[in-house]
């Protein structure tokens, strides 16, 4: 009997420890960071837990599944839309959103994720029912701020914030896709043409400059040569002149010049006529007075016509 005894009273002892475990298992809860968790007492409503650690009662209160508060991103499958110009078009949205009342959250709306899926697709149906496909394709902002806006108020009274909508594409039928291709291809082709007109243009803009101040700055060499040049037969003239009158030459020495000078004037095949001066006359009379022999004109006479005879292989 006393073995049974003890038996008996281990037993129990061992139940009560396993029921205190269980009592302390259920009573502590620890809330993580970020989290929100709502205690019900009794099937009613009690309260909301915030993070940290916290006591409950067991089998009196029941604590349901915790809340996320940070801010979550739910991106939505393609909706069809159909826009003014009724044409079909398929969006895909974004929406960042946060819950800010747990107990909203819990006991307003059944499931909140799916109901903003919803709401979103019937906003965004009416919003883009009432624009083109031109105006739907680029006014994204204006139709990301009617979103949020109409989100915002609708999901307020769930106990969520929408903080963002955001259009990830529009892509219009295939047809309108080859359309727009072709338009945006012959735009491009167009802006190409022009820019390789203006290209042409600015060459040639340039290059006729270029030319001008070339042909500008040729003519000021050339003129400036021809200044100097100028200048410099002016000076070797004005220095001859002086050279002539400082030696005081007589009447010989200048017909000697003379007689120097007269076969380069029959130099060159096109020299048909040339003419000498009368005191070339006077200069040779003096040189046929001091050589002797032949009177000055005779010598003359015959200068020229060794001169007008042909000359070897003529």
């Amino acid at each position: 009997m006393d073995n049974l005894g003890g038996t008996a009273v281990g037993i129990v002892l061992l139940v009560l420890i396993v029921f205190v475990i269980i009592v302390l298992v259920r009573a502590i809860r620890i809330i993580p960071q970020a989290r929100a968790g709502v205690v019900e007492r009794l099937g009613k409503y009690q309260r909301t837990l915030n993070p940290g650690l916290t006591i409950l009662i067991p089998f009196v209160d029941r604590l349901l599944p915790l809340l996320d508060l940070r801010e979550q991103v739910v991106s939505f499958p393609p909706q069809p839309v159909i826009t003014e110009d009724n044409l079909v078009v398929s969006i895909d949205t974004v929406v960042y959103f946060q819950v800010t009342d747990p107990r909203a959250a819990t006991y307003e709306i059944a499931n909140y994720i799916q109901a903003v899926e919803q709401l979103t697709t019937t906003t965004l149906r009416n919003v883009v029912g009432g624009l083109n496909l031109e105006e739907a394709l680029t006014s994204r902002d204006q139709i990301n701020g009617q979103l949020r806006g109409v989100l915002d108020e609708a999901t307020g009274r769930w106990g969520i914030r929408v903080s963002r909508v955001e259009l990830k594409a529009i892509d219009p039928p295939h047809s309108i896709q080859d359309s727009m291709e072709k338009q945006m291809r012959a735009e491009r082709d167009r802006r190409a043409a022009i820019l390789t007109a203006e290209g042409t243009k600015q060459s040639q803009i340039l290059t006729a400059e270029g030319q001008r101040q070339a042909a500008i700055l040729a003519a000021e060499g050339d003129a400036k040569a021809a200044i100097l040049r100028a200048d410099g037969e002016a000076q070797a003239i004005q220095k001859v002149f002086d050279a002539i009158h400082r030696g005081n030459p007589d009447q010989k020495l200048l017909a000697y010049q003379y007689l120097q000078t007269l076969p380069k004037l029959a130099e060159g095949s096109s020299n048909k006529l040339w003419i000498i001066p009368s005191e070339v006359g006077e200069a040779l009379k003096g040189i046929g007075g001091a050589l002797g022999g032949l009177p000055s004109e005779s010598r003359v006479a015959a200068l020229f016509d060794a001169e007008d005879s042909p000359r070897p292989g003529e």
